[in-house]
């Protein structure tokens, strides 16, 4: 009897668990599964829009990598330019220098010829004055001083232009 009492309430119990119960876990199951299933689409939509943003990123940095290198090429060319400006501006100072300097020598040279065949003049008028014993008049014997000292003068230019043309 016992367990005809057993099986009768068993089986009000399955009725009931069966009308009740299974429904309402059923409804919680399928619940969680929309729950489960639209946090599986979101992260989904996550990952693609960290990866569009990754590769929007990735893009960003070539595009900035490409405009640093343009930079770096501009300025290796301004570089240059700089360079070959100044060293064109050296140059061109270098020769001024060097021409003036050039002129300063010939200049100097010039007047140490003149000073010296000017003194090379008295020089041979003492000398003269002495060999004869007489005063030797300049002034009427000035055409053949003159013609002295252009001598002097002519092998003296020959002299400066010839180790002139020696030293280019």
């Amino acid at each position: 009897m016992s367990f005809i009492i057993e099986l009768i309430v068993f089986a009000v119990l399955l009725y009931l668990i069966g009308r009740k119960a299974i429904p309402w876990l059923n409804a919680a199951m399928t619940k969680q599964q929309e729950q489960i299933r639209v946090s599986l689409e979101a992260a989904d939509q996550a990952r693609a829009d960290a990866m569009a943003a990754d590769d929007e990123r990735h893009a960003v940095l070539e595009e900035t990598r490409q405009t640093a290198q343009e930079i770096v090429a501009q300025a290796n060319r301004t570089a240059e330019a700089v360079r070959v400006d100044a060293q064109a501006r050296s140059q061109a100072e270098y020769e001024r220098i060097v021409g003036s300097a050039e002129a300063e020598v010939s200049l100097a040279r010039q007047r140490a010829v003149e000073e010296a065949a000017s003194r090379l003049g008295q020089i041979v008028m003492d000398v003269v004055e002495r060999v004869i014993e007489r005063e030797v008049n300049a002034e009427s014997h000035h055409g053949l001083i003159e013609e002295a000292v252009s001598a002097l003068n002519a092998d003296a230019t020959g002299s400066a232009a010839a180790s002139s043309g020696a030293r280019q």
